[in-house]
């Protein structure tokens, strides 16, 4: 979920043993895991830990926002050998093909690249997804199975791009893929969600609790700018991408002060207010809810 309306919302991925090799991509700490029965790569959840909507240009909200990965909460995207003759996914039975995010993602690497090498092993290889992140939830992980499957996409297929360059194109499908592109564990993301600066600090344990509720970003993005986009104050946020994450959740205990789209989520969903609990925070859009153990 990022500064896009209608929108969704690069570190070290961990490896899975595996008793075959692991390829890494040079420089950007990227971990493939390889065996026979193809290549996989894992699709973190994220979590805002505060984010503040900063203006409103171009038809787009622009925001500030701490990104957190989410250590053990993801997708697996894997290659699995596949004589398909079309670009086939499984594991999205529920997602049209041309909404899916992979698919877009897969559509934007042939269109920027124009490499036909993507092509070839996509009529070789089927990408299966294993779901564990839910949808419509504030955890990215339509973005973030877009961005591994770039990323994973970038090396199988040997493609000549930067992690720059991956940002951009993936930038043009969600504002949430620059921040799982770069794969940072946290992050301060901006501007339209194309900006993101890594933060140096511990990761944190966090528990989620994801209500039988989904948000569409849309909706609540429309709501912000309807009921609550003259009211945005950036004096009050002076600092914030300074502090740690740790220390911004202790000093600032308001779930409401610390993610503008919970208010607005509120009013698009009323039915949130039930899921509240004291001492919780809320992820992007929603409808996560989430705190420190």
């Amino acid at each position: 979920m990022g500064g896009f309306e209608g929108g969704d919302e690069g570190g070290y991925w961990e490896v899975e043993e595996a008793s075959t090799n692991n390829v890494h991509t040079k420089g950007s700490k990227l971990a493939i895991t390889q065996d026979d029965s193809g290549y996989s790569i894992r699709a973190h959840a994220k979590v805002n830990i505060f984010l503040k909507i900063t203006g409103h240009k171009e038809g787009y909200h622009t925001l500030l926002s701490r990104f957190m990965r989410v250590e053990d909460l993801y997708d697996t995207i894997k290659f699995v050998p596949c004589e398909c003759g079309t670009f086939t996914i499984e594991g999205c039975d529920d997602i049209p093909l041309e909404s899916n995010t992979i698919y877009k993602a897969y559509k934007a690497l042939n269109d920027y690249t124009g490499d036909l090498d993507i092509l070839d092993f996509f009529y070789k290889h089927k990408v299966v997804v294993s779901k564990r992140i839910p949808s419509q939830a504030g955890l990215g992980g339509g973005s973030s199975d877009a961005a591994a499957f770039m990323s994973l996409t970038k090396e199988v297929c040997n493609l000549i791009l930067s992690t720059k360059e991956l940002a951009k194109i993936g930038s043009t499908i969600g504002a949430d893929l620059p921040f799982f592109i770069y794969n940072y564990p946290s992050a301060n993301v901006s501007g339209f969600g194309e900006i993101v600066e890594p933060f140096d600090e511990p990761a944190l344990d966090l528990e989620l609790y994801t209500p039988n509720i989904g948000c569409d970003t849309a909706l609540v993005y429309k709501t912000f700018k309807e009921n609550l986009l003259d009211k945005i104050s950036l004096a009050a946020i002076i600092g914030w991408e300074s502090l740690d994450s740790k220390s911004i959740l202790e000093r600032i205990s308001d779930p409401v002060k610390l993610n503008d789209l919970y208010a607005a989520s509120l009013l698009a969903y009323p039915e949130l207010k039930k899921e509240a609990k004291e001492g919780w925070f809320f992820s992007g859009s929603g409808s996560t809810f989430f705190r420190v153990r």
